[in-house]
Parts: C-alpha cells; sequence; structure tokens
C-alpha cells in the first residue's frame, strides 16, 4: 500500500510540473503540440513549436536544478529521442530546427528553461 501510496504522489508530482511547464512555454510563445507522447520506444512529456523551432522537452521535478540534471540519464536521451524520430516520421516534418529542451522544476516553484540541453541525433 506504501508504495503505491508513494508511486501516486510521484506521478501526480509530474504531471503537476508538465502543466507548469506547458503554461510557462506557451507564456514565452511556444504551442503544444502533444503532451506526455507515448510510443513504443519512449515518452515525450512535451512537443511544442514556436515558429521554425520544434523542441521536445523533458520535464523533471526535483528539489534542485542540479538535482534534476542528474536525472536526464543517457538512457532517457536515448529513448526520447527514439521517440522524438518517430514523431518526425508520422507527422511529416521537413524543413524545422529540432531541438531538445529540459524544464527543471524546484522548490520554491522555481523554473529553469534550458534550451538545447543535449544535442541529439534527430
Amino acid at each position: 500500500m506504501v508504495a503505491i501510496s508513494h508511486k501516486k504522489k510521484t506521478y501526480d508530482r509530474g504531471v503537476k510540473a508538465e502543466n507548469a511547464a506547458a503554461l510557462w512555454l506557451k507564456l514565452k510563445g511556444y504551442k503544444i503540440l502533444e503532451r506526455r507522447y507515448k510510443t513504443p520506444v519512449g515518452e515525450i512529456d512535451l512537443i511544442v513549436r514556436r515558429k521554425n523551432i520544434i523542441a521536445f522537452v523533458e520535464v523533471k521535478a526535483r528539489v534542485s536544478k542540479e538535482a534534476a540534471l542528474e536525472c536526464l540519464t543517457f538512457s532517457m536521451r536515448e529513448r526520447i529521442e527514439r521517440a522524438a524520430l518517430q514523431y518526425i516520421s508520422r507527422h511529416n516534418i521537413h524543413g524545422a530546427q529540432l531541438r531538445f529542451d529540459l524544464i527543471t522544476m524546484s522548490s520554491p516553484f522555481k523554473i529553469h528553461h534550458l534550451d538545447n540541453a543535449w544535442q541529439g541525433r534527430a
């Protein structure tokens, strides 16, 4: 019972962080294309567009920006990149600048948006 309660709290915290990140990005002029985009090879928290840029955004809610950065492992980045490749293929994306961003959320409600957080192969 305790593990389920902890999982639910973690899930709920993640959803709240993604909602706050989506609002933050809208205020910065981005259009939300997808939320929680799921494929067999991975999931992308947010896919957004502003002008000619399509950004695949990972959202991490942790106690600090540094802790959030440490959570973004190589294998996690690879899964996001594979999911991004599927998105690009399914939506016939051509000519857009593609980017992988990270949004970290920490207490008390601090948001950090790292454009081009890593270079992907997509």
